[in-house]
């Protein structure tokens, strides 16, 4: 009861992960989506319109063009006045100022004394000009300025006005000066001039502001419904003006508060929608690869960064989504577990990407090519060169279907746009990267791929070339193995190359101590004798364990390593064993010191290598190689593994297994079969 509630809580939690796991992924992949996803393309001037006929949905106002506004404004800006405020009190001051220090002047000028004061009046009554800063900003068409003294505001021309070098030169050349010039020059009269009429920048902006608020920059009005444009047709210049005047109220209407959380709301929903169908497909078809969180996590790590990818390329409007290679994904799916779940992951991954795009149809249509093209040229991946061939028929295949759309929706081939065929390009040279990719994929994730079982297979692999020295007939038998089993994997639909490089390895562990093990000993030699059941049982056993060293001394994939570990399941050393209580009726035996630590087959492949290994080994004991001898052994020894429960944690069927023993069968009298005998020449 205890064990039946902690699988119930195992499963409930493993539940509640995945939930967790499909709602991270959806929120991560809705936060990146632009939010002005509706309306993004882009729009060239005299060039055709690629995407589909343009209708508009709302009302809008059509805007002049920039160049226009700016004739408009630069022709309401000819009457523009400045603000300028008359200071009174900065006059005053500065002749107070000057008859004070007059005493401290050229004595000669007494005279004159009055005569300079009344000019300086004379000067700050007309208005000196502040020109150092506010008056390089102004318009060149400026000729007059708004003059405020207290509450009234006079217009006054810019010429009638002295700047402070106008007002010195007019003082010093007064006619009533003209004998003394020298003198006058050296009463530091600079010092007494400076500007009374000063730039109001607060109010002069804004009254630039309302003169150019009442600037009229509509141009027209779209009604809803109108007919914008058509595809193929040319983008002149009063349909560019409209479609830019659309983008910017479809934009303005896309900031509102109510707007944007309706989009979110609706990304959210739809994204959820295709990763719950995604994920009940797995539950429900792919149960084995559900159950497996590594699994689960690769393919929604997969969706989501490629889907984050092309939000992040369309919000910046960043080249072309056709230049993120899209078939990658289904590739390494496809490698790592099956063509099934390989194209319904790349098409919730296209449905995502289309979301964020305005016309999805063509993206749709080509995506979807080339994924499903990625997944048949890799049917069985057995080599480098098949990554290089998959992504030329991509590239080929993709640029095939986008001319075919463009061949539907233009009027002529001079139309076409041949940038989206460089971009596939491009894409295509990406896909090359897939092959040192892949070696990042297994690292992170723990899978194995074809490529990978390969490269174990070669001979001259250390662990390999050592079995062929050290203990040749464990080679051999290995090899022998590896056919038989490889043979029924292909017979019954298992993965032929995992469990062929498996077998290669699967006896590994006797390279410690070969000649403990019989295809090894030569010359009458068996060190057994010198030894008791038990340790003689223990010495086999210890193959097991000390493979499984080697397998981390190597760092071999984990799943070779399950190969070592289940090859004899929690089966027993049978012939010490029988041998031991044969010779102890009366004794207790522990079981233990004569079984194998396990555990029992829990993939197909690994059922399949025991009993290929069973069936060859035991096969070497024949007397005589008949097909009813060799039936009656592979019947005999399959049939025992079975009602031992080997098993019954693998999803093996007994159309499986009767497949196994028919290939068994056949190899073996293939292999054990009798030839003629050649008669001797008589002499």
């Amino acid at each position: 009861m205890k064990h039946v509630n902690l699988m119930a809580q195992l499963t409930f939690r493993d539940a509640l992960m995945r939930i967790a796991l499909v709602l991270s992924v959806v929120t991560l992949i809705v936060w990146f989506m632009p939010r002005e996803t509706h309306h993004n393309f882009k729009v060239e001037l005299g060039k055709p319109w690629r995407y589909a006929d343009l209708t508009a949905p709302f009302n809008f106002v059509v805007y002049k063009s920039e160049a226009q506004q700016k004739v408009l404004r630069d022709s309401l800006l000819r009457d523009f006045e400045p603000y300028y405020i008359m200071n009174k009190t900065i006059g005053p001051t500065k002749v107070r100022e000057f008859l004070q220090n007059y005493n401290k002047e050229v004595a000669a000028l007494a005279d004159y004394k009055s005569i300079i004061a009344n000019r300086l009046r004379n000067l700050y009554d007309v208005g000196i000009v502040d020109t150092k800063s506010p008056m390089p900003e102004l318009p060149d068409s400026v000729f007059s300025i708004r003059v405020v003294y207290e509450k009234n505001a006079t217009s006054e021309v810019i010429a009638d006005l002295y700047t402070a070098k106008e007002a010195y030169e007019e003082l010093i050349n007064d006619p009533a000066f003209d004998n003394h010039h020298a003198l006058i020059s050296e009463l530091n009269l600079n010092d007494y001039i400076v500007p009374n009429v000063l730039f109001d920048r607060e109010r002069s902006e804004a009254s630039k502001q309302d003169l150019i608020s009442g600037m009229p920059i509509a141009n027209g009005v779209a009604q809803r419904g109108q007919k914008i444009i058509d595809r193929g047709a040319i983008v002149d210049e009063q349909k560019y003006l409209v479609i830019q005047s659309f983008l910017m109220e479809s934009e303005r209407r896309s900031q509102a508060d109510s707007q944007l959380t309706t989009t979110i709301i609706g990304e959210f929903i739809y994204v959820l929608l295709l990763m719950t169908g995604f994920t009940l497909f797995l539950s429900i078809f792919r149960s084995d690869y559900f159950e497996q969180l590594r699994s689960v996590g690769m393919i929604y790590a997969l969706i989501m960064l490629f889907s984050i990818f092309a939000s992040l390329m369309v919000s910046h409007n960043l080249l072309h989504v056709y230049f993120i290679p899209f078939a990658m994904v289904p590739i390494f799916i496809r490698v790592f577990m099956d063509s099934r779940t390989a194209f319904m992951a790349h098409v919730v991954l296209v449905l995502i990407c289309a979301c964020v795009l305005q016309y999805p149809l063509e993206f749709i249509a080509v995506e979807s090519t080339a994924g499903l093209v990625a997944i048949l040229s890799l049917r069985d991946l057995s080599s480098r060169s098949q990554l290089f061939w998959t992504a030329a028929v991509v590239t080929f295949a993709s640029c095939l279907m986008n001319l075919s759309v463009d061949l539907i929706t233009t009027t002529s081939l001079t139309s076409i746009d041949l940038s989206d065929y460089n971009y596939l390009m491009v894409c295509g040279i990406e896909l090359f990267c897939s092959y040192p990719l892949l070696y990042i994929m297994e690292k992170t994730f723990g899978y194995t791929s074809n490529i990978t079982l390969i490269e174990l297979s070669d001979m001259n692999k250390e662990p390999l070339r050592s079995m062929s020295e050290v203990a040749p007939g464990t080679f051999q038998h290995s090899i022998q193995v590896g056919n038989l089993a490889a043979e029924i994997a292909r017979k019954i639909g298992a993965k032929t190359q995992l469990v062929r490089t498996g077998a290669m390895y699967h006896d590994i562990g006797k390279i410690q101590n070969p000649i403990y093990f019989t295809e090894n000993q030569s010359g009458g030699i068996n060190p057994h004798e010198q030894l008791s059941d038990i340790d003689s049982a223990g010495m086999i056993i210890s193959h097991v364990t000390e493979g499984l060293k080697l397998a981390d001394k190597y760092n071999l994939p984990e799943s070779i390593k399950a190969f070592i570990s289940t090859h004899h399941g929690q089966g027993k050393a049978k012939f010490f064993y029988v041998k031991y209580k044969n010779e102890h009726p009366d004794e207790d035996v522990d079981e233990l010191l004569f079984t194998y630590p396990g555990p029992n087959p829990f993939t197909k492949e690994q059922a399949i290598l025991m009993m290929a290994d069973s069936v060859e080994a035991a096969s070497r004991s024949l007397p005589d190689y008949t097909e009813h001898s060799i039936r009656q052994l592979v019947n005999r020894v399959i049939d025992g593994q079975l009602a031992d429960g080997f098993f019954r944690e693998c999803p093996i069927t007994f159309r499986d297994i009767q497949y196994a023993k028919t290939v068994l069968i056949e190899k073996l009298k293939t292999i054990y079969h009798t030839r003629i005998s050649y008669p001797e020449l008589k002499k």
